[in-house]
């Protein structure tokens, strides 16, 4: 079972990358909104984060030893110029002068003079190591470091921050053959005991932190991390799912708020059935968008590729590997290349090698997704998105409630709705923390300007996120900005226009005028 990752088009773009020498899972709230009491959740509600007198001096007084950054079994060590380090923070914000944790850190100083301070990143999931993708993203960003520290991290339950992998690879093969459509009561019964099975690893592997992984958790971690670094006001680039932490952590910490950078926004009064349906509308919009490219009309291409997955639930294809094609592994494949325009090429080969009785080329998308290697070793930032969503997330709807919900999400995708639809009864069923809230409570009243970048044809992250962040951030505090253009993201993706007003917000503090479209 797998939910669409909110990912930044950078590492989307090195999937399709690293993928091309061959290969081997966001409507309206209006109820509910806010956090829920700490009664509930065993945790401080989200409106009370401890002040920095709050906390002891063993935090706020504590030394970075900024060294040479190593290689992981995932990837080589980075260039002599990023250099890596570990904060302190507290397991449990609502005691912080308990338990700490280790928080792995990445930074490149400022290349010029005129340094205006740290500027941190997130790069979305949630569960992306920032560790990893910061040096990859560190060309697109090469005029930001003539004036900023460019500093990324892994968030608490990811990667080097007590990563949390909740099965070993042999299990994850076999959950991939788990039918994540059910069409019979057997199928259903074990799509749900998948789902209480994982639950069940991750509280075996994290142990108390599964209940202090919260984007609220990571907020004031990244405060502590702007007093470490010695920044008086916070910098941020947050991207996709890192929208939502930027947007939390404004929430918390307005007077704080110095340049906030909001790329691909995540609609933050969508609740979780209300993400599943947005992730639904926005891969079928720019599914649509791809079939256009191709001379094909949309509903015919989308009939198309729905046959050929339900002949795929019935029959797997076969591969070069000889492992099979299933529908879940094709659904994934097929997502993969809509994360950015420069993908579409490679779908069309692999739908044609599907329809020609080859599941290989979509089973390679699928794989590089999952963070499969060629020997079957998976990686675990899908672990950690559900460990992360699943204690923010309080929505649980049942199987009864989900089918209700199915024949609305066929309407809005008919390639992707079931299995989105579905998601909602899988995701978090059985989960063994309850959730923290309906949905993130955004407002920011007395902060800064923050600039919330839209992208017309952004799958993961529909364009109408980034308004309706703009009016929960408040008046005079979210200024949209709009790309017509396609992929996840819109900085660095070949705007020239969304480029220069980003780039001018952040060296220059020029805020652009509310609703400017770049086309």
């Amino acid at each position: 079972m797998s939910r669409f990752l909110r990912w930044t088009a950078a590492a989307a773009a090195a999937l399709l990358v690293a993928g091309c020498g061959g290969g081997s899972s966001d409507g309206g709230r209006d109820e509910g909104k806010g956090t829920s009491s700490a009664g509930e959740t065993g945790q401080a509600p989200a409106s009370a984060p401890p002040s920095t007198a709050d906390l002891p001096a063993s935090l706020t007084s504590q030394h970075l030893d900024w060294h040479r950054c190593k290689a992981t079994k995932d990837s080589g060590a980075p260039s002599d110029d990023w250099r890596c380090a570990t904060l302190k923070v507290p397991l449990d914000w609502s005691k912080p002068g308990g338990r700490t944790i280790g928080l792995a850190l990445i930074r490149a100083k400022a290349t010029g003079s005129d340094r205006i301070g740290s500027l941190l990143f997130n790069f979305g999931g949630p569960g992306g190591s920032g560790v990893s993708v910061m040096p990859y993203y560190g060309a697109t960003v090469s005029k930001l470091r003539e004036h900023y520290d460019l500093v990324s991290w892994d968030p608490r339950g990811v990667g080097a921050s007590e990563g949390i992998r909740c099965r070993a690879d042999r299990d994850i093969e076999a959950a991939e053959g788990v039918d994540i459509t059910p069409d019979t009561p057997a199928e259903e019964k074990a799509y749900l005991q998948d789902a209480t099975d994982f639950g069940k690893g991750c509280q075996k592997a994290a142990g108390p932190l599964l209940a202090h992984v919260s984007t609220t958790d990571t907020a004031r971690d990244m405060d502590l991390m702007r007093q470490v670094l010695g920044d008086r006001t916070m910098h941020y680039f947050g991207i996709s799912y890192g929208t939502e932490l930027g947007g939390v952590y404004a929430h918390l910490f307005p007077k704080r708020v110095g340049r906030l950078i909001l790329d691909a926004v995540v609609d933050p009064t969508a609740d979780a059935v209300g993400h599943a349906e947005n992730q639904a509308r926005g891969f079928q919009r720019a599914l649509d968008d791809y079939l256009k490219s191709t001379g094909q009309d949309p509903k015919q291409g989308s009939r198309k590729i729905v046959d050929l997955l339900r002949r795929l639930d019935a029959k797997p294809l076969p591969t070069s590997s000889g492992r099979k094609l299933n529908q879940t592994l094709a659904v994934t494949g097929i997502i993969v290349p809509l994360y950015s325009e420069a993908g579409w090429p490679r779908l069309t080969s692999a739908l044609k090698s599907a329809e020609q009785g080859d599941g290989s080329q979509l089973l390679a998308l699928a794989d590089d997704y999952n963070e499969r290697d060629a020997s079957g070793h998976y990686g675990t930032r899908g672990h950690a998105q559900r460990v992360i969503s699943c204690l923010d997330d309080r929505q649980r709807p049942t199987l009864a409630q989900t089918k209700k919900l199915l024949p609305e999400f066929e309407r809005i995708s008919p390639v992707f709705g079931d299995f989105l639809g579905w998601d909602t009864a899988g995701w978090c069923h059985d989960w063994p923390v309850p959730g923290q809230y309906d949905t993130p409570e955004v407002g920011a009243p007395g902060a800064a300007p923050i600039l919330l970048v839209g992208n017309t044809g952004d799958p993961a992250t529909p364009y109408e996120g980034a308004r309706r962040m703009a009016d929960e951030l408040g008046k005079g505090v979210g200024v949209e900005l709009t790309w017509k253009g396609e992929g996840h993201g819109a900085y660095g993706n070949g705007s020239d226009c969304v480029d220069s007003a980003v780039n001018a917000y952040l060296l220059d503090g020029t805020v652009p005028k509310d609703g400017t479209v770049c086309s």
